[in-house]
């Protein structure tokens, strides 16, 4: 908590912008502090990747994936966003991580929840 707000990092497939949007809207009208992806890799951000060869691409992107756990490092939840009953491995990871860390984890669809 943060000055009495609930901080909550956002979880799940980059390629559900509009989920997180829609989540960070509701998430934060609820009176909570939300913390999101930095860009969205899977869904319109793809000249993040421009001119990258596959050894940057794969680095950066293990840069996003330990800087998203810092961002649940800072937060007191996450909020999975498992559209469809859709989790990755990356998100199940996140899951994990949050879940030994004694964060708390809630789902977008309880349906999925693995």
């Amino acid at each position: 908590m943060v000055s009495g707000y609930k901080v909550i990092t956002l979880c799940g497939s980059t390629r559900f912008k509009d989920a997180f949007i829609e989540a960070q809207k509701k998430l934060t009208l609820e009176g909570n502090i939300v913390i999101s992806v930095g860009l969205f890799g899977h869904s319109g951000d793809d000249e993040v990747w421009d001119g990258m060869d596959e050894g940057a691409i794969s680095k950066t992107k293990e840069m996003l994936d330990n800087m998203h756990k810092r961002k649940i490092d800072m937060s007191d939840e996450i909020f999975v966003l498992n559209v469809g009953g859709y989790i990755g491995s990356s998100t199940r990871s996140e899951i994990e991580y949050a879940r030994a860390a004694g964060k708390g984890v809630r789902y977008l669809e309880e349906e999925g929840k693995g």
